[in-house]
């Protein structure tokens, strides 16, 4: 009896732990998403029948899957790979000189009482604005290495919090950046700003400007950001504003308006006026591209280069021409500077 009963035991099957099926990338989605949404990782667990610790990896590869989708763009430079910089780069914003410290800026007429707060924070100094381009560009290389070895089906969470901690730091950083320049929106805004323009959505307009100027900012050239952006946002203004509408926009006539705009605080004098040359002869180059006729309109009717600002139907009796021509020329040589404009970005002129 007892050999029959071995001999039962000895043909059985061995019995074998089953391994929970794989997940199909919905049900990865709704996990990450519903982990998003604060249910805990046992709740999670329980719906996919799963070890915490399975949740968890799920979760992981997740999120790995979403910081490899995500764009990140860092300037590099040389001081990034060297260990020893990393405590320097990585400090406190540094406090200005006394003998440089920005005066306070007046905000300009008629500008709403919460943009006008804008103006009560100080502009950066050269050296503040260097350290603080390089940090943000600093954090981001950082994340992006981290990014570039993670492997989804085995990334930790130690390493995907490390990677998202360098990300908040670095927007942190960013959005320092931005704060303390603001105001030069609002001040390019109000000088370009015509009767039917909605001066908010010209600021509106103008912070996305200024967001992307803020990413694309090579700092280790040494130029000033200030300048780089005033271009950035001007040149958004000349694609969104319809300049046959606005005789005051002067982003494309090279009016002295468009270069005070483009001035703060930070230019000694000899910087702001060899700036300006800059500007004007480009403006004028591109004035040139016109035939004869139109840059005479152009500059007759916008008051360049100290000609007295014409009228329609003057220029027309002058030209020989109907004054519903001279409005079609001038529309005409209006989009011919916008399209100059845009092919040679301008913003290289004064690089």
């Amino acid at each position: 009896m007892d050999a029959r009963v071995n001999a039962t035991k000895s043909t059985e099957a061995p019995i074998k732990a089953t391994r929970p099926a794989s997940l199909d990338e919905a049900t990865k989605a709704r996990i990450y998403r519903q982990h998003l949404q604060g249910i805990s990782l046992e709740v999670l667990a329980n719906q996919v029948g799963r070890s915490p610790q399975g949740t968890l990896r799920v979760i992981n590869e997740m999120r790995a899957v979403r910081l490899l989708e995500l764009k990140i763009e860092a300037m590099p430079h040389e001081s990034f790979d060297d260990p020893k910089l990393a405590d320097e780069i990585l400090a406190e914003l540094p406090r200005p000189i006394e003998a440089k410290t920005p005066r306070k800026i007046k905000p300009p007429e008629g500008v709403p009482p919460y943009l006008a707060s804008l103006y009560d924070v100080p502009l950066l100094s050269r050296e503040q604005e260097a350290h603080l381009f390089r940090k943000m560009n600093y954090l981001k290389y950082r994340a992006l290495k981290l990014r570039d070895a993670l492997d989804p089906a085995k990334a930790t969470t130690t390493v995907l919090d490390e990677i998202d901690q360098l990300m908040e730091q670095a927007l942190a950083v960013k959005n320092l950046i931005i704060r303390a320049n603001l105001r030069l929106v609002v001040s390019i805004a109000k000088k370009h700003v015509g009767r039917s323009d909605n001066f908010f959505e010209l600021v509106s307009d103008g912070n996305m400007s200024l967001i992307r100027a803020v990413e694309k900012f090579d700092y280790a050239r040494g130029n000033k950001f200030s300048t780089y952006a005033s271009w950035a946002i001007m040149k958004n203004f000349i694609r969104s504003i319809p300049i046959e509408n606005h005789r005051r926009d002067r982003f494309v006539t090279g009016h002295d308006d468009l270069f005070e705009a483009a001035a703060d605080n930070r230019s000694d004098e000899h910087e702001y006026e060899s700036t300006q040359r800059r500007m004007r002869d480009a403006v004028k180059g591109m004035l040139g591209r016109l035939d004869e006729r139109e840059r005479r309109i152009i500059v007759s009717r916008f008051g360049l280069d100290g000609a007295s600002e014409q009228t329609l139907e003057a220029l027309g009796k002058e030209l020989g021409v109907t004054k519903e021509r001279v409005r079609q020329l001038e529309a005409r040589a209006q989009n011919k500077l916008r399209k100059i404009a845009i092919e040679e970005r301008l913003e290289a002129s004064v690089s």
